[in-house]
């Protein structure tokens, strides 16, 4: 705080930043990421570069994403003296649905520069940003084997939400059909400045290449689950009904549901992840997709 008075500099809401400025948690989320000196570690928002220069001594390479110029000019003095250390001054995202090609690029060549490279994501992330950089990155040219980022409570509740819970959603179902996801540390607002209204958390994110492989389409799985979750308090035939419109009528859908063992009056919160896939993929041959 002292140096953003030193510099004029003020939070920019729009940018969802709020820094996190309690040291112990900056070690945790380290800690917790077990950056190793073969490793390319992402970072999304620098900010004023506490954590990369945290990360910085540990890895092969970081880089480290602003979009805000006051921020970025900041962190570059900060840096300076870390060599192995890339800053991008752009947004992280293309759009909601995509990266930012030039962040994708630059990990590739960072992974390229040396043999068994692994790739990190470690960061603070943006409120504003944190669901779309999480979910793309699992669908990105390069995927990351583990993603460590502190991010909203109730968005961290998301990810690891089970069946039958409200928090169980779509995203939950991206996610832990690929990777191990954890729930590390819950973190008040006193952590962060300015304080957020909401408490936080520590979210732990591991690939798991057993699940990913199970995987045969990662696009149209991920369609089929959006889909899914688009009126999640429908029932499930007549969800499908309209996700399949033009290719699937209902005495299909009704031999496709009773072919996976799943009730057509359940609702798409109430299905585990093994049978969500059952059903992906027996509703796609059905289609003939």
């Amino acid at each position: 705080m002292r140096r953003f008075r030193e510099v004029g500099i003020r939070p920019k809401t729009r940018h969802g930043q709020n820094f996190l400025i309690d040291l112990n948690l900056h070690r945790l989320l380290v800690n917790t990421a077990d950056v190793q000196p073969n490793d390319i570690v992402l970072e999304i928002g620098t900010g004023t570069g506490g954590i990369t220069t945290a990360v910085a001594p540990l890895a092969a390479k970081v880089i480290t994403v602003e979009i805000d110029e006051q921020l970025f000019e900041l962190a570059s003095e900060e840096l300076i003296d870390f060599t192995n250390v890339v800053m991008i001054k752009q947004d992280a995202l293309r759009n909601k649905n995509k990266l930012n090609p030039h962040v994708v690029d630059a990990v590739e060549q960072a992974l390229a520069e040396g043999p068994d490279r692994r790739f990190k994501l470690v960061a603070n992330l943006p409120y504003n940003i944190a669901t779309p950089i999480i979910s793309n990155l699992l669908s990105a040219p390069v995927v990351p084997c583990s993603m460590t980022v502190t991010i909203q409570k109730e968005l961290a509740e998301r990810i690891t939400a089970p069946p039958y819970c409200k928090d169980y959603s779509a995203l939950s179902i991206w996610i832990q059909s690929q990777c191990d996801a954890e729930i590390v540390r819950i973190m008040p607002p006193s952590v962060f400045w300015p304080r957020p209204k909401v408490y936080s958390a520590i979210l732990q994110i591991s690939l798991n290449a057993e699940k990913k492989g199970r995987i045969p389409d990662l696009e149209y799985f991920h369609t089929f689950v959006r889909s899914l979750f688009f009126h999640r308090r429908k029932f499930l035939r007549s969800v499908l009904l309209s996700a399949y419109k033009g290719k699937l009528d209902k005495p299909a859908v009704d031999a496709v549901l009773e072919a996976v063992g799943s009730d057509p009056s359940t609702r798409a919160e109430q299905l585990s992840i093994e049978q969500v896939m059952k059903l992906c993929w027996a509703l796609r041959a059905a289609a003939g997709n």
